[in-house]
């Protein structure tokens, strides 16, 4: 298989506890071609879109430390057609950009793309979440999103609680996350003022339920095709409520509990039907509070917890939609010589 990994640049990886490095990693010990690019490095000729990529050698000995694979692995560089590749893995940093998904419109019917472009650009931000109906909907806290300050504030007068959530509607890695007390209402309007901006250049803001427990962590589950295949419980630093590891929150083993299925069984089908296969659900309690969706991570901590090889499942899931992929037009191709044939 020829898999492309459009991602963040090689260097900046930290090969103790990236993700992506581990599912590059696993292509590569299966002697599929590995080819890495970033969204800059996309490009248009002829009417076909190109990236200029970074390919890992073949017939070399991929050992199995993945540290030592980081360090020592060889490449050579070509510009390559994006629609050469079996797979195209997107793995790059929020925020989203648009306009390498533009890009690789032309080649979504001819490559297997994780995540599926149209479902990365309806859920590449928190919206994705609040608007989820139906079975999901009892698993999202109460969520206003608006740039109306008068609004916001009355929700927070009125709200049963003594604290919201106020954060960011494109923030991502626990960015601009506070939590707003009723008491210390009279900062909440020049907060406001931060968080939305000027008029004509206002931003979106999220407020939402402030869900009990949130002080003592949440959990991050992995999910595959619509199922999970693992989870962490990320614990917040002293006197720090954010529990992401990026603002100082350690992690622990965690097992799905009967509640947490349940959440993943309301949600996953719902994921599977906008091609977003590898995802990240963040849970605080019983609640969903973010979908992440574009280089989801946390599969190195969840191995070292439980010493299991997360990015074999999600590798294998790959192979078996390619696979299936080439028999049916194998099938097809069959199918037209014998009409082909009938007709001598």
């Amino acid at each position: 298989m020829h898999i492309c990994f459009l991602m963040y640049p090689w260097e900046r990886i930290d090969a103790e506890s990236d993700t992506t490095l581990r599912l590059v990693h696993e292509c590569a010990q299966r002697g599929h071609t590995v080819a890495i690019t970033t969204t800059s490095g996309l490009t248009i000729r002829d009417s076909s879109v190109y990236g200029f990529c970074q390919i890992i050698k073949k017939g070399i000995k991929i050992p199995d430390n993945i540290p030592r694979f980081y360090r020592s692995v060889e490449f050579h560089k070509a510009r390559l057609p994006m629609a050469g590749f079996d797979c195209i893995f997107m793995r790059a940093n929020p925020p989203l950009d648009n306009l390498a998904l533009n890009f690789l419109d032309s080649v979504k019917g001819d490559t297997l793309i994780i995540n599926d472009l149209e479902g990365l650009r309806v859920a590449n931000n928190k919206l994705y979440t609040a608007s989820m109906s139906g079975a999901a909907s009892r698993y999202i806290p109460t969520t206003h999103v608006s740039k109306n300050r008068d609004y916001l504030q009355r929700v927070l007068e009125e709200s049963d609680s003594d604290k919201m959530i106020l954060k960011p509607l494109n923030g991502f890695g626990g960015h601009g996350v506070i939590v707003i007390e009723k008491s210390a209402r009279q900062n909440f309007s020049s907060l406001l003022d931060f968080y939305i901006g000027a008029d004509d250049q206002s931003n979106y803001v999220i407020l939402q339920d402030y869900i009990e427990g949130a002080e003592e962590g949440d959990k991050r589950i992995l999910m595959l095709n619509g199922e999970p295949i693992g989870a962490m419980r990320r614990v917040p630093a002293s006197g720090e409520f954010r529990s992401n590891v990026h603002a100082g929150g350690t992690v622990v083993k965690h097992t799905i509990t009967r509640e947490e299925r349940e959440l993943c069984a309301a949600i996953g089908p719902k994921l599977v039907r906008d091609g977003l296969y590898f995802t990240g659900l963040d849970v605080i309690g019983n609640k969903l509070v973010e979908v992440n969706v574009l280089s989801p991570g946390g599969i190195t901590r969840i191995n070292k917890l439980n010493r299991v090889r997360l990015q074999k499942q999600v590798i294998d899931f790959a192979e078996n939609i390619i696979n299936s992929k080439d028999l049916l037009m194998q099938r097809k191709n069959a199918y037209r010589r014998a009409v082909e044939d009938a007709n001598l």
